[in-house]
């Protein structure tokens, strides 16, 4: 019995030791070049051929056939974010890039102010949903690492490179905008808001170093039509839309109404929360705060992906654990139906009669982080934030 104690301790510490997690995140991102060969490494080549077409000043835009299949939706910026990969052999530059998106998360984790309870817990519950991101070789884990970023940046009175941190995400892939959220809780604001109109010319300036302004202007036109020619394409798509809008319009089948029907109303429960001036000083409601951008970002985009999902899972986490009261048996059992149904949903783990008859068709997915976005929603208009005496 004293034995069993023992070695049950020994495993416990080995599992949340800060070493173990990280070796754990690294052997991920190397079992994403399990997808190079045969096609599977496609998203990569087309992040690959965004440095190249703009160096020579081809449209961003347009099918590639030749190149890779589907086609590219980053903006110009993403060309320099890509450069050092880019001019790499691809098999090399490949693995650099699954490791570095790993890297960049794993630290904007490690450095925010979580407690090593909250950090463990983000890096086991949310493993299965970095594989996936790596095995798609996809930007959306560097977009989680930087609206984390943003917040820490913030928390720490970093103002100027929280700025950095949500002009790069949005001149990349849009989303980096959420980062504004937390602009409430800067304490520089005048500053703040200069950076961002500093960095904003930067990074809209910063692509025509290896190019021409001319291509630049005119590619940042294109893009905004091609944003909005693939959200009519997302409608009710099973790859995409996986999202609050994407579920309700699946399971629907309707395509007449307009999405500000939700967004609007989404746009409300978020910002409520806002009001409540008195808690902005406890950091469990900042926190909850955070998550509720992670997972609000995912949930109105009709451009959520399953490989995207690292973004509001890791959310989840931060609500469960950011709260001061002990949760209760349901929050626990919600916790479980998250991680099988929403991280799980589309494995292998995953029956496949369910996966490909019921989750895949209707976005079910995301159903999971729904149920908790609206609880949080509830809890953070109503709840009290302040640490509570033992």
């Amino acid at each position: 019995m004293h034995d069993r104690i023992i070695k049950k301790d020994k495993l416990k510490r080995i599992l949340t030791d800060p070493r173990t997690l990280f070796w754990v995140w690294m052997i991920i991102a190397v079992t994403g070049m399990t997808r190079y060969g045969h096609g599977r490494e496609n998203n990569y080549l087309i992040f690959k051929q965004v440095f190249w077409h703009v160096i020579n000043q081809l449209p961003l835009f347009s099918f590639y056939p030749a190149e890779y299949f589907d086609v590219n939706h980053y903006g110009p910026t993403f060309s320099l974010v890509i450069a050092p990969f880019a001019v790499l052999p691809t098999w090399v530059g490949m693995l650099l890039w699954l490791v570095a998106l790993t890297l960049l998360l794993y630290f904007a984790i490690r450095r925010n102010q979580f407690t090593q309870y909250q950090q463990i817990f983000i890096y086991w519950f949310c493993a299965h949903e970095v594989l996936n991101g790596v095995q798609m070789q996809q930007f959306n884990i560097a977009i989680a690492a930087i609206i984390l970023l943003s917040y820490y940046f913030i928390e720490t009175e970093k103002d100027f490179w929280a700025a950095f941190a949500i002009m790069l995400g949005t001149f990349v892939k849009l989303y980096g905008i959420v980062g504004v959220a937390f602009f409430f809780f800067s304490r520089h604001k005048g500053k703040f808001i200069l950076s961002l109109l500093f960095w904003a010319a930067i990074m809209f300036v910063a692509p025509m170093i290896i190019s021409s302004p001319e291509y630049i202007i005119g590619q940042y036109h294109e893009w905004y039509d091609s944003l909005v020619s693939k959200n009519v394409d997302n409608m009710f798509s099973q790859g995409t839309n996986i999202s609050l809008l994407g579920l309700v319009r699946k399971i629907s089948g309707c395509a007449t109404y307009s999405d500000l029907w939700l967004i609007i109303p989404g746009l409300i429960a978020f910002a409520l929360p806002y009001l409540r001036l008195d808690q902005y000083k406890n950091q469990g409601f900042r926190q909850t705060i955070l998550a509720s951008t992670l997972m609000f970002v995912v949930l109105f985009s009709t451009g959520s992906e399953n490989s995207g999902y690292i973004t509001p899972v890791i959310g989840v986490v931060i609500w469960y654990t950011a709260a001061p009261w002990e949760r209760s048996k349901w929050d626990i059992a919600l916790m479980v139906y998250v991680f099988i149904f929403c991280t799980m949903a589309h494995s292998d783990f995953m029956p496949r009669f369910i996966r490909e008859e019921w989750i895949r068709p209707y976005g079910l997915k995301a159903l999971p982080v729904v149920i908790v976005w609206f609880k949080l929603c509830y809890e953070i208009c109503t709840k009290d934030y302040r640490k509570q005496n033992c």
